[in-house]
């Protein structure tokens, strides 16, 4: 019995990866860890950086360049522009499976409240207005982590066999620069990879690694609302047709879709983030924007819930005796899935190298990424998340009733120790296992 146990032990350290070639877990763990004890300062210089200089979708023109510069370093091809701002970095390594690692570029068109000594004071044109830029849903962590894989994979050369496609994308946030570096022929330019991650960071304990098999985000739809009514004088309503009693009335009834029309086991959301009408207040103004998000998972729950936004729409213009709204619903990204027979190659690996910090979800979560695009195109793939908030902070949070800032909170601030590293380590491991020699 004793010898049993002592060789299904030493088993434990190892796992098999897709090629069948062993990875020695721990082993590889802690010479990524000694590693990335001398890369971590650089790592650290990076992200701050990237924090402190921020650029939205489709204008990250400078973090590109950064990105790009430390890849070419490395000894990778890389090829910049495509899908407008994205870069594409290739290490040929022998023959064997070609990995897509992925890292977003973009940031959010808000303001940072962090109090942060790197927080953002970055500002851009964004939809015809002047607006601050923030990395408040932490993509700063995500491309830091990006890098310092890489210099992983790089030392690492003579441990493993294949091709490494390390992606750099742009405009995730508009959950359109997956599909724009598609459009511009990414997989007839550098092949389809058999294998796909990305990670991403939000606001649970940092050190923790989090994993699911099968449907994990779900698919996002963009509503835009314009409310067409008769400007007045503000102390004259009777003259007019008022367009903000429409979008309010509107933001309101909506709701009711959710609550009396949807299965209310099902998940499904609709949230109005921007009405933006008029110019003072004595004045009614003609017409009213409402933008919003459509968030489901489930197609039937999709088609009820667009079908009730467009009758909504429709009764809040006709009970106004308004003309027609203008309303228009722009799909976005798909529900990311997956793929069970990798995950569970990749669990197996996040078990043995971080023990009860390796954490199955049990729930999809409600938030949106286009990585999506990338698996429909038949990239098998596992997409997992990583903590970023201190366990001190999450506890005296807990015992004090408050709930900490989440992703695209102006004042969301994951910790870069050790966040970046442990995105690092969980990346490195899972890319590792697919092409260990």
């Amino acid at each position: 019995m004793k010898k049993t146990l002592i060789v299904t032990a030493a088993l434990a350290a190892f796992a098999t990866s897709a090629l069948g070639a062993p990875l020695n877990v721990l082993a590889t763990k802690t010479a990524i860890d000694a590693q990335l004890d001398r890369d971590y300062p650089a790592l650290d210089a990076l992200y701050k950086d990237i924090h402190s200089h921020p650029e939205l979708g489709f204008q990250e023109v400078e973090t590109a360049k950064k990105l790009a510069a430390q890849m070419r370093a490395l000894g990778f091809t890389v090829t910049e522009g495509v899908g407008k701002t994205g870069v594409v970095a290739v290490l040929k390594n022998g023959d064997g499976p070609k990995v897509l690692i992925r890292t977003e570029l973009d940031a959010l068109p808000m303001q940072e409240k962090t109090g942060l000594p790197y927080a953002s004071t970055a500002t851009a044109m964004w939809n015809g207005e002047k607006v601050f830029v923030d990395h408040s849903c932490g993509h700063d962590i995500h491309m830091a982590a990006w890098i310092g894989t890489a210099r992983q994979m790089v030392a690492r050369k003579a441990q493993w066999k294949g091709t490494l496609v390390f992606v750099a994308q742009p405009s995730e946030e508009t959950v359109s620069g997956a599909k724009a570096m598609l459009a511009d022929g990414f997989i007839d330019r550098f092949g389809k990879p058999d294998y796909g991650f990305a990670l991403h960071v939000g606001p649970g304990t940092a050190g923790e690694v989090y994993y699911k098999p099968g449907v994990l985000t779900s698919t996002s739809d963009a509503l835009d609302v314009t409310f067409n009514g008769r400007g007045a004088h503000g102390s004259m309503p009777a003259a007019s047709i008022d367009p903000v009693m429409m979008a309010a009335r509107f933001t309101v009834d909506v709701q009711s879709v959710i609550s009396r029309e949807k299965d209310p086991a099902a998940f499904g959301v609709v949230t109005v983030g921007s009405i933006q009408a008029g110019s003072a207040g004595n004045i009614i103004p003609d017409k009213a924007k409402v933008r919003g998000t459509i968030r489901t998972q489930d197609a039937a729950v999709r088609d009820k819930i667009l079908a009730g936004v467009e009758r909504t729409v429709k009764g809040v213009t006709e009970m106004a005796g308004a003309p027609p709204a203008d309303l228009t619903i722009t799909p976005g990204g798909k529900a990311v899935i997956n793929d069970q027979a990798l995950t569970d190659r990749t669990a197996a690996v996040f078990k043995t190298a971080f023990g009860s910090r390796a954490v199955l979800t049990p729930q999809p979560g409600s938030a949106s990424e286009d990585y999506s695009e990338f698996i429909i195109a038949g990239v098998p793939s596992v997409y997992f998340s990583i903590g970023g908030y201190d366990p001190a902070v999450i506890a005296k949070a807990k015992a004090e009733g408050k709930v900490l800032p989440v992703n695209h909170s102006p004042y969301f601030a994951p910790v870069p120790e050790p966040s970046i590293r442990t995105g690092v380590e969980a990346m490195t491991l899972a890319v590792m296992n697919v092409m260990a020699k």
